[in-house]
């Protein structure tokens, strides 16, 4: 059986998701959480079912693929273990990037304080402790009773005490 396919077409799609993937992690670094938030909006929706798009683990899988660029510089580890528990996702950077390190733990119905509070109450950071670049606290939460721009993000950075 033969599948048609306009290859144009299909570059062109995969150009604007990598494209919208770069500028998802340069919001990030930057801390643009407003277009970090609106990024994952529509990343959100783009990938997720509507049987399961309701609950944390549909917006790892969204989150872990809007970031699909980030790969040339991070390994994106899921529930890394850490001090207290594991983060939702953390991005260690490349040795030759000289990239912050990212922490990022999700929320469904809470706060995106709730998240960076938990970071830091977990004390998440400190399985990054021989780490010696900066590392950026990202807290994204997700509130189902917001049909329009359902996704917060806070993101700050972390000063090693």
């Amino acid at each position: 059986m033969a599948i048609n396919v306009d290859v144009s077409k299909l570059d062109e799609l995969i150009l604007r998701v990598l494209m919208a993937s770069d500028r998802l992690l340069e919001d990030t670094l930057s801390g643009a959480a407003l277009r970090v938030a609106e990024a994952l909006d529509r990343a959100h929706m783009e990938v997720a079912s509507v049987l399961t798009y309701n609950d944390e683990n549909s917006l790892a899988c969204a989150i872990g693929l809007a970031y699909y660029s980030a790969r040339k510089d991070y390994r994106l580890v899921r529930e890394f273990p850490t001090g207290r528990g594991f983060a939702d996702i953390v991005f260690l950077p490349l040795p030759h990037t000289g990239k912050p390190a990212l922490v990022v733990e999700l929320k469904y119905d809470k706060t995106v304080h709730a998240a960076i509070q938990q970071i830091k109450d977990s004390v998440y950071t400190q399985a990054l402790e021989n780490y010696t670049g900066e590392i950026l606290l990202v807290g994204i939460n997700y509130d189902k009773h917001r049909a329009e721009n359902p996704h917060r993000c806070v993101i700050e950075k972390w000063t090693k005490k």
